[in-house]
C-alpha cells in the first residue's frame, strides 16, 4: 500500500472530493401538455420528468400551482421546486390557471381550474406514467389556496368532466397559504358573502388530506393564528397537518433571497414526503444547492 506523503496533494485531493459531493442543480427542462380549453382559452401542464425517466413504470406526482392573488403569476415560480422533486425520481407539475388580469376571471374560476388539472393527471395517470393513487397538489399564497381547495371544497367541479374521477389529492404541500377567506382575512371583500364556499378552514371533514404548512411568523396576510386554527381542525377531524414556522419571515419568503429559505422549506418537505412513503432515500436539495447557498 502506497501512501501520500506530499502534504500539498493531500489537500488538492481533498478539495477534489468535497467538490464531487456538492452536486450541482440538476436542471431539467419541462414539456407541455393542454389540460383544459375554455372557449379560446388553453390551459398547460408543465411536466418535468426525472432524468432516468422509464416509460414502463409509474411515478409518484407532485404538482404546484403558483401565487398572485389569482390576479397574476406563472408556472415559472415553482421551476426550482419542480426540477428538484423531478431529481428526486419524482413527476412534478407547474400547472396554469385562469387569472384575472389575463382573462378576467375570479378565484372560483381559479378553483375549477385546479381541480380540473388535479382529475386530468389522474384521468391520464397511464399516459402520464403516473401513479394515481400518489398525487400531491402544492401551492404558495393563492397558489396554496387552490391546491387546499382541491383537497377541501367539494364544490367547483366543472359538470363537463368525468366527475366519478376524483379531483382530490393524497397530500397537500401548503406554502403561506390563503386557507381562511372569512370575515377579516384577506380577499374576504373580493369573495364576498360566497366565502364559505371557497374557504379551506371553513370545509374541513373528515378523511382530508395530509397536509404540511410552511409560513413566516411576520407575514401580514397569513397569521400564525390563523394557520394554527387551520391545523387544529384539521387535527379533529383525524388528519395530520404539521405546520412549521420561520421566525420573522413575511409573506413569499421562500421564494425571495436568500436562498436558504427555498433551500430548507424544500428539505421540510422532502422530509414530509418521504413520511409518507412518496419518497425514499434522503434528501439532495442542500447538495445541489451548496454553492448557491454559500454565495447568498
Amino acid at each position: 500500500m502506497k501512501f501520500i506523503q506530499n502534504p500539498l496533494l493531500i489537500v488538492y485531493m481533498l478539495a477534489g472530493l468535497i467538490g464531487f459531493s456538492q452536486n450541482s442543480v440538476e436542471v431539467i427542462n419541462p414539456s407541455t401538455m393542454v389540460y383544459k380549453t375554455i372557449d379560446t382559452i388553453s390551459l398547460k401542464l408543465h411536466i418535468y420528468k426525472p432524468k432516468n425517466f422509464d416509460t414502463s413504470k409509474r411515478y409518484n406526482c407532485v404538482t404546484f400551482f403558483h401565487g398572485g392573488g389569482w390576479n397574476t403569476g406563472s408556472p415559472k415560480a415553482f421551476r426550482r421546486q419542480s426540477m428538484y422533486f423531478a431529481s428526486r425520481g419524482m413527476i412534478a407539475i407547474s400547472a396554469e390557471y385562469r387569472l384575472k388580469n389575463t382573462h378576467g376571471t375570479t378565484p372560483f374560476e381559479a378553483t375549477e381550474d385546479a381541480k380540473s388539472a388535479i382529475r386530468f393527471v389522474r384521468q391520464h395517470a397511464k399516459q402520464l406514467n403516473v401513479n394515481p393513487n400518489a398525487i400531491i397538489a402544492g401551492g404558495g399564497s393563492a397558489g396554496g389556496h387552490l391546491a387546499a381547495s382541491c383537497g377541501l371544497i367539494s364544490k367547483f367541479d366543472n359538470p363537463n368532466e368525468d366527475l366519478s374521477i376524483s379531483s382530490v389529492p393524497n397530500a397537500l404541500i401548503l406554502l403561506n397559504p390563503v386557507i381562511d377567506l372569512g370575515p377579516g382575512a384577506y380577499a374576504h371583500k373580493r369573495i364576498g358573502n360566497r366565502f364559505l364556499d371557497l374557504s379551506p378552514t371553513d370545509n374541513i371533514t373528515e378523511g382530508a388530506p395530509p397536509s404540511i404548512i410552511l409560513v413566516g411568523t411576520n407575514d401580514r396576510i397569513i397569521s400564525v393564528d390563523m394557520v394554527k386554527a387551520f391545523k387544529q381542525k384539521m387535527e379533529a377531524v383525524g388528519s395530520r397537518c404539521d405546520l412549521i414556522l420561520y421566525k420573522d419571515q413575511g409573506h413569499a419568503f421562500f421564494a425571495k433571497k436568500p436562498i436558504k429559505y427555498f433551500i430548507d422549506t424544500t428539505h421540510e418537505i422532502d422530509k414530509f414526503l418521504i413520511s409518507l412513503g412518496y419518497l425514499s432515500g434522503e434528501s439532495t436539495i442542500n447538495d445541489q444547492y451548496f454553492k448557491l447557498n454559500k454565495n447568498n
